[in-house]
């Protein structure tokens, strides 16, 4: 690979990991075609982008981005694929199903909205992330509670007065 390639592939990784706000490093060393292929399909379908890279020019992104990815750089050693997603847990929740049938990939750390995550066992609690719009729609649900609480109790306790003035007219 030339100096001019190398650099054009620089770009490209500073590029993308500048577009995206989750990013995950895993190992999928040791896996037979048939299964990479399985795990490209996967990630295909839940809408994740995988590439593998060369730690050395991924490590000159990192530099050149204007995140801090923290410990993350110390983890690019061994064979190292990257897996870019809109949700914080997709990645996560995908490595996780699909390890029931294989013991890779392997979790090396994680990007999620300037928070770093090192080493495999934090696995459960990258699944246990809730996407953006799981939070909203917990806010929403908080905010309304209230609200229909009272609208209930005016409609029952108006039905309520209706019975007794009712009642109290047929006696």
């Amino acid at each position: 690979m030339t100096r001019e390639e190398k650099a054009t592939v620089i770009e490209d990784l500073t590029s993308q990991l500048s577009d995206n706000s989750t990013i995950y490093l895993a190992d999928i060393s040791g896996l037979d075609a048939g299964t990479t292929s399985a795990l490209r399909r996967a990630c295909f379908k839940a809408n994740i982008k995988l590439a593998v890279v060369k730690n050395t020019l991924l490590a000159k992104a990192m530099e050149a981005s204007d995140k801090e990815f923290g410990e993350l750089p110390e983890t690019l050693k061994g064979n190292t694929s990257l897996m870019f997603s809109e949700t914080g847990n997709g990645p996560a929740k995908l490595i996780k199903t699909f390890r029931k049938k294989s013991d890779r990939p392997l979790l090396k750390g994680a990007f999620i909205e300037e928070a770093v995550f090192i080493g495999d066992d934090k696995l459960e609690t990258l699944v246990s992330i809730k996407s953006k719009e799981e939070v909203i729609a917990d806010i929403v649900a908080l905010l309304q509670s209230p609200a229909k609480n009272v609208i209930s109790g005016l409609k029952s306790g108006g039905g309520k007065l209706a019975g007794i003035l009712k009642t109290l007219s047929e006696k």
